[in-house]
């Protein structure tokens, strides 16, 4: 996951929460003033006084805000930066936290189980926040808190995403209010296809090609890696079922999907399609000529990192981040020639919605009020959003107008965490980005496929036992076949179902075939 400008993706929105890689123009104006007043705009007065509209702000207090991703080596510079405005404005400070991409599936949900001393933290679709707001980790949002402590957010999101982020219609997070897609492309090094004389990779097969002549011919080049730390359903997936077969998965840690262009919204186990078994027949093949690492199921490496370093030959993530890296190793004169590429060329692309990226209170701070303004300004206020985002003007970045920027040989040490989660209309674009990318974006943009489920999320709270039961399956039967691991692949998937059967799989599908049927017969 990394910095990333994208429409806003679909259904996965049913989980709450996981990130990876156009936004309203509207509310573009900083908020210069922090504390709000009854009518909503930005009070004049030093915000260390209590201000017109009531927000008392004289007592100094110290947030603290959970990030995914790695905490980013400049860390301590920028977010002394951030604390100075901060002060001025709120009269608070911010400590962030970083769960590093290698283990924040696993430490996120038992921070918030364990009601850790936290105030925010991020939130995401793809990151379990529909499930975690069930469970009551997250605030619940009035639409009176909003209007109050963040005035600009509220006026400036559209409608539809704030109902996006309702569960079981109440809100839990202050969304990103900036375009965003989400789709899986891949990463590879340009200039081996070159020197191995392949053709272009446009295909599954064409990439298969590209991989097994990598591993025959590049010692000390691993093929393809892997994203550490990846859902049950790997990126590679999201390409090969989802994008392929013109899918869409309510939740990547359950079996499920339906067909995007099925107006009754049937939903199957994906685990007994023929569709899930030729993949598994593809990725054996490509196992079986050390396509990539032997040690794939524990390896802890920096995909990106590898990638940048010529380590490997090719990773998946969305257009934003493979965009930044591509433009990032270009900036620094990398020695190795990149590119990417979309192996479903026609197939319908879907966007991600609000909750693709977002902020949530923790249920147990102590300043929720004073957490919510800082929102406001890290989305709405021109300086601490370029801070928060950027880093350091002048030193991890150069303004380029009011929406560009340019990077600088520190860019590195300030990204690569989910600061996304302050997505707004007053993001930058990078002036370097690679239009070859940004021309994929606005293909895909140009031919997004909305469909009924799009907003639909998914209530687990009834099926919360199986749902545990069946991701330990996944997780033992089904995570050895995705990387080609079983011998036997009609065995395996047998037994994987087999096992899906006794941990309850039927009777969360019910569940949600259930609901998903109300839903639809309420639009």
């Amino acid at each position: 996951m990394q910095n990333k400008k994208m429409l806003l993706a679909a259904t996965l929105a049913s989980m709450m929460a996981l990130a990876a890689c156009g936004g309203n123009n509207a509310g573009t104006e900083p908020v210069n003033e922090a504390p709000a007043q009854d009518d909503a705009s930005p009070s004049t007065d030093n915000a260390a006084a209590p201000s017109e509209g009531g927000v008392d702000t004289t007592e100094e207090v110290a947030l603290k805000m959970v990030f995914v991703g790695p905490k980013p080596v400049d860390y301590d510079a920028v977010f002394a930066e951030v604390n100075k405005k901060l002060k001025e404005k709120i009269n608070a400070t911010l400590e962030g936290e970083f769960l590093d991409w290698s283990d924040w599936a696993q430490k996120y949900p038992m921070m918030l189980a364990a009601n850790e001393d936290f105030d925010l933290i991020y939130a995401a679709n793809w990151a379990g926040y529909n499930d975690q707001a069930l469970k009551g980790g997250f605030l619940e949002l009035t639409e009176d808190m909003l209007q109050k402590y963040a005035p600009k957010a509220w006026e400036s999101t559209p409608s539809v995403n704030w109902d996006q982020a309702k569960v079981q219609g109440k809100l839990y997070m202050v969304p990103q209010n900036n375009g965003e897609s989400v789709e899986k492309i891949i990463l590879y090094r340009e200039d081996l296809r070159k020197k191995y004389n392949l053709p272009a990779i446009d295909s599954p097969e064409a990439f298969a090609n590209y991989l097994l002549a990598v591993a025959q011919n590049e010692k000390g080049v691993t093929p393809f890696t892997p994203e550490t730390g990846d859902w049950k359903y790997h990126n590679l997936d999201r390409i090969l079922l989802k994008q392929q077969n013109e899918w869409n998965m309510f939740d990547l840690d359950l079996p499920f999907a339906f067909k995007l262009k099925d107006e009754k919204g049937q939903v199957f186990n994906v685990y007994e399609t023929q569709e899930f078994k030729d993949l598994v027949v593809y990725y054996k093949d490509l196992a079986d000529n050390n396509a990539w690492s032997k040690n794939v199921l524990n390896s802890k490496n920096d995909h990106q990192q590898d990638f940048r370093q010529g380590k490997t030959a090719s990773i998946t993530h969305n257009t934003g981040t493979t965009g930044s890296l591509m433009e990032q190793m270009r900036r620094e004169g990398s020695p190795y020639e990149v590119a990417v590429a979309d192996i479903n060329v026609g197939k319908a692309k879907s966007v991600a919605i609000s909750t693709q990226n977002g902020t949530a209170i923790h249920a147990t701070s102590k300043h929720p009020e004073r957490a919510l303004m800082l929102i406001d300004l890290m989305q709405y206020d021109k300086e601490i959003h370029d801070l928060i985002m950027y880093g350091v003007q002048g030193v991890h970045y150069e303004p380029v107008g009011d929406d560009l920027f340019k990077s600088t040989d520190k860019s590195a040490n300030y990204t690569g965490f989910s600061n996304w989660s302050f997505n707004s209309p007053l993001n930058r674009t990078n002036e370097a980005f690679p239009k070859e990318v940004s021309d994929m974006v606005n293909g895909f943009e140009s031919g997004v496929y909305h469909y009924a489920l799009e907003t639909f999320v998914f209530d687990n709270s009834k099926v919360k036992s199986e749902i545990a039961a069946v991701g330990n399956v996944m997780l033992r039967y089904g995570i050895p076949l995705e990387y080609g691991l079983v011998k036997d692949i009609d065995q395996g998937i047998a037994e994987l179902n087999k096992q899906l059967k006794a941990a309850g799989v039927d009777k969360i599908q019910a569940e949600l075939q259930a609901q998903i049927d109300a839903f639809l017969a309420n639009q």
